[in-house]
């Protein structure tokens, strides 16, 4: 079955992370997605590892499926002759090279949407193509730290960190893919091509959701809590004989609202629910037995999975759901590691 994106054609110009899993996405829905990668070497994130699956590393499998690649220096003349031709037939421009590197390369929003009006032209950049810090570098572990995710991840007691993956840099290219589908359905309507910019500090503070809303309630600063919940409790990670297991109480016995308000480290609730957790640390069952003993009291558990068998879990929970086709035989065992979204005709 052919994707929702299907016949629409994209030119990656993009490496690393935040682009690749933009246009990626976008490939997973069915467009065509042709990458051009510098002569020679390529896409840095070819040659980030150990592991190599053959001549690739896994970290440039992982997000570089289904993708058709040209070698490309368009600083030459011939090269630049041959990526205007290519963008003459896309549907969408992808970029996240530092602000004013196309415009000087000739290939600029202003340039091309003056030639070819339907052109969606997206870019990613850290800190967006306007305002005083556009011509600065953006690094996930940076962004991270300034858009506030590592002020509240992490022990009350001990210092901030950042996410096990590379957040800012995902749900960048996730907003990026958003704003691409967002554009498409605008040019159906209004015939013209529109530019997406998408900046790595902007979307990485939009994340934070309940704890920005928290603070501009009450002007208390967020505190990290470990792997504890601001507002509901009892909302978890509590150690069995056998590993830790995740308890997320989001509703009371009755079923109607939620826990209580406040579940701060002094409230009342918490208080209430500490010689629970203790005798819970004291019994230290399974966390099999954990998991069915939470399920048959209807509260939502999981044990606490480490990489290797949290691929193995989604894996197999998510190739009843996901199966997206592969056109690069070295990344056949990334066949069931697609995005979560499937649309389809009913």
């Amino acid at each position: 079955m052919s994707g929702s994106l299907a016949g629409i054609t994209v030119l990656d110009l993009t490496r690393v992370l935040s682009g690749p899993y933009c246009t990626m996405v976008l490939s997973d829905m069915g467009a065509r997605v042709i990458k051009v990668e510098h002569p020679g070497k390529g896409d840095d994130t070819r040659h980030w590892g150990p592991p190599f699956v053959g001549t690739e590393s896994a970290y440039f499998l992982s997000i570089n499926r289904n993708k058709e690649s040209v070698s490309l220096d368009f600083k030459h003349p011939q090269g630049r002759d041959v990526l205007h031709r290519l963008v003459a037939h896309a549907d969408v421009l992808v970029e996240n090279f530092k602000p004013g590197t196309m415009d000087r390369a000739g290939f600029g929003w202003e340039a091309l949407h003056a030639e070819f009006p339907r052109l969606i032209y997206a870019s990613i950049s850290g800190y967006g193509q306007t305002g005083p810090r556009r011509d600065e570098p953006g690094y996930d572990a940076v962004i991270q730290a300034e858009g506030g995710l590592m002020s509240v991840t992490g022990a009350g007691d001990g210092p901030p960190y950042r996410l096990g993956v590379a957040i800012s840099d995902i749900v960048a290219g996730m907003f990026a893919a958003q704003g691409v589908m967002a554009a498409l359905f605008a040019r159906e309507r209004h015939g013209d091509g529109q530019r997406v910019d998408i900046g790595m500090l902007d979307t990485t503070a939009a994340l934070l959701t309940y704890q920005a809303g928290n603070y501009f309630a009450t002007g208390q600063v967020p505190l990290r809590l470990g792997n504890r919940h601001p507002t509901i409790t009892p909302y978890e990670t509590l150690p069995t004989s056998d590993g830790e297991i995740v308890i997320a109480v989001g509703k009371t016995a009755s079923g109607s609202g939620s826990a209580p308000r406040s579940a701060g480290p002094s409230s009342p609730t918490i208080r209430a629910f500490a010689p629970i957790a203790t005798a819970w640390r004291t019994m230290t069952p399974s966390s099999r037995n954990s998991t069915a003993r939470s399920a048959r009291a209807h509260a939502p558990s999981g044990p606490s999975a480490s990489a290797r068998p949290a691929c193995r879990v989604a894996v197999s929970g998510m190739s009843v759901r996901y199966w997206p086709t592969l056109s690069s035989p070295r990344a056949r065992w990334w066949r069931r590691w697609s995005i979560p979204l499937w649309a389809r005709r009913v």
